[in-house]
């Protein structure tokens, strides 16, 4: 009797390459159909294209809506490739959605670009192919091109993604630090620091037991809904790599304006700063890949905290004439400290 070749399923879609033929990635070596064609064709386009499928091409051709264009890309070397709340697959697509939508646009159509390393399991791949797909559906964004590239065992630790992304900017959305003004609001849209901890707490390499998932989430949609009046809102940036404190020192000194913030009004789960506090991090450096911050005119905030949800969103602070590119931070002692960005990174590999 024929034994069944063993095949992944995840969410009820099958890998489409039987894994009894290639359990693991294999360098190319010519001759009849390789591993890096049936790839694109047997599962990445079907997974992203679904049964629309068109011409192989080595682009895409998009018919876009009046407006302006905005373009972005991002590489994603995050490790490790799962953790509680999402993997590189989940990061690569709602990162690069959520950096357009930072832009004030609309995502709408991705890239995504995979250097496998030989030997890194077929299975595990295609899991990462199931969470972009379900990541894409998500965003509200198609992954419409791409390329693959295999490199020799021990020199790509598993996989790379790179993305690329566009989207539209409605008529009258201006989003930039220009746009500041004193008297604005800094309204940050939720929690802080579960993403960094995730990372850490899934890597293994401090004793530290945590179920904490990370915030992975698209943004668009809440954007979207903020800047219906969009006049009201000057600046958007997402809370990734440096964490809150990074961003607010990089919009400050773009606008040449101060920017004081309240400890107290800040929200940390009781589980991330107990983690932060054992392990010696700053929630304010942490990581975050749902977080963003708003900065609006102060009449606004009513609006904005009802559209991102007055249970998580919070008013944090304030834009002040004083010094070009100061931020600072009044704690729950009452005290005022300067925030400034790290001299390297708290946690390297962290999207």
């Amino acid at each position: 009797m024929a034994m069944a070749a063993k095949t992944a399923s995840f969410d009820g879609l099958q890998c489409p390459i039987p894994l009894a033929d290639y359990p693991r990635i294999v360098m190319a070596h010519g001759g009849g159909e390789n591993l890096t064609h049936q790839l694109v064709e047997r599962m990445f386009r079907p997974a992203f294209q679904g049964k629309t499928c068109g011409a192989a091409h080595d682009g895409a051709v998009l018919t876009l809506p009046h407006g302006r264009l905005a373009f972005t890309t991002d590489s994603h070397v995050v490790s490790p490739l799962f953790f509680p709340g999402g993997d590189i697959g989940t990061l690569a697509v709602f990162g690069t959605a959520n950096d357009l939508a930072m832009c004030g646009a609309k995502p709408l159509a991705l890239s995504a670009s995979f250097i496998l390393e030989e030997g890194f399991e077929m299975e595990a791949l295609w899991r990462i192919v199931c969470s972009m797909r379900d990541a894409a559906a998500e965003a509200g964004v198609k992954i419409v091109t791409g390329d693959t590239k295999v490199v020799e065992r021990g020199k790509g630790d598993g996989i790379y993604i790179n993305t690329a992304g566009v989207g539209v900017v409605p008529p009258g959305v201006d989003i930039s630090p220009a746009r500041i003004r004193p008297g604005d609001a800094v309204i940050l849209s939720g929690d802080l620091g579960r993403h960094g901890i995730a990372i850490i707490s899934a890597r293994g390499d401090l004793a530290l037991a945590s179920t904490i998932e990370s915030d992975c989430a698209p943004l668009a949609r809440d954007v979207g809904a903020m800047l219906a009046e969009p006049a009201e809102v000057h600046c958007l940036r997402d809370l990734t790599r440096g964490g809150l404190a990074a961003a607010l020192v990089e919009i400050a000194g773009a606008s040449g304006l101060q920017i004081d913030i309240r400890e107290e009004a800040i929200p940390v789960r009781a589980d991330v700063q107990g983690a932060c506090e054992l392990l010696g991090f700053d929630p304010l450096h942490l990581a975050n890949e749902g977080r963003f911050i708003a900065i609006a005119r102060p009449e606004a905030t009513k609006r904005i905290l009802q559209v991102l949800g007055e249970d998580r969103a919070r008013v944090i602070g304030a834009v002040a004439e004083g010094r070009a590119g100061l931020v600072t931070l009044k704690t729950a002692l009452g005290t005022r400290r300067v925030v400034s960005m790290l001299s390297g990174e708290q946690l390297p590999r962290i999207c």
